[in-house]
């Protein structure tokens, strides 16, 4: 092989690699941030005054040492109760469709408005069907490149006579591996994405983009989980 077709082999190969490392890799831990408690500075002591010359004849009244105090905010207590407490809100998204900013708009803004809420975030995934077709999608592109460069040999080895597509194919290499690759990871990027964005209040459905066909307005998910919240204090208190 040249180098030519040692390049044309090689790329795609190492773009398939990194799709499967970035597909079949769990995403890291969250480590836990402890913040730093705050050093608070030593007061410096106050220097002796000098004495006087004439300490028999002029007696001075030392000044009375004042204590630094440190000015530190005030640091926010953990929240003991609120209008969100005890209830969890579940917000099921697709994270192959950049869903994650609006997820995490969300969920700032539910836990600003009802002290005390859970708000958990999760990938949608989708549906079985199609993450077995998209497994299959890397497989495809390996052997329309194999194909393309090795077709020759291939053939007469599997006893096949060779088809006259392939010559249209082999005319122009770098373009049929290029389309190739670019249409299969279009392909891969489809069958991953679910378009949902689903919303649950204590397990029970409140939205959904799948139904709906739409992201919901932060003032409209405010006051569907805020209706569900107050339906579940009345039912609580009539319990």
């Amino acid at each position: 092989m040249d180098r030519a077709q040692i390049l044309l082999v090689g790329l795609p190969l190492f773009l398939l690699c990194t799709d499967l490392i970035h597909l079949f890799t769990p995403p890291p831990p969250k480590h836990p941030h402890h913040p730093h408690p705050h050093h608070q500075p030593h007061p410096h002591p106050h220097p002796h005054p000098h004495p006087h010359p004439h300490p028999q004849h002029h007696h001075h009244k030392q000044p009375p040492v004042v204590a630094h105090e440190t000015l530190e905010a005030p640091t926010q207590k953990p929240v003991v109760g609120g209008i969100g407490l005890g209830s969890t809100v579940k917000i099921d998204f697709c994270s192959s469709c950049s869903y994650r900013g609006n997820a995490v708009t969300m969920k700032r803004m539910l836990e600003t408005q009802f002290p005390g809420i859970d708000v958990v975030l999760a990938n949608y995934p989708p549906s079985l069907p199609k993450r077995a077709v998209a497994k299959l999608v890397p497989v495809f592109q390996i052997g329309v490149v194999g194909i393309v460069l090795g077709g020759e040999q291939i053939f007469p080895m599997l006893g096949v006579r060779t088809p006259p597509w392939y010559y249209s194919l082999r005319a122009n290499k770098f373009g049929t591996i290029a389309s190739t690759w670019l249409l299969g990871n279009a392909l891969q990027s489809f069958l991953q994405s679910s378009g949902a964005f689903e919303v649950y209040c204590d397990d029970e459905l409140v939205f959904s983009k799948l139904r709906e066909g739409r992201f919901p307005g932060e003032i409209e998910l405010k006051d569907i989980v805020g209706r569900r919240l107050a339906n579940a204090d009345i039912s609580n208190m009539l319990s």
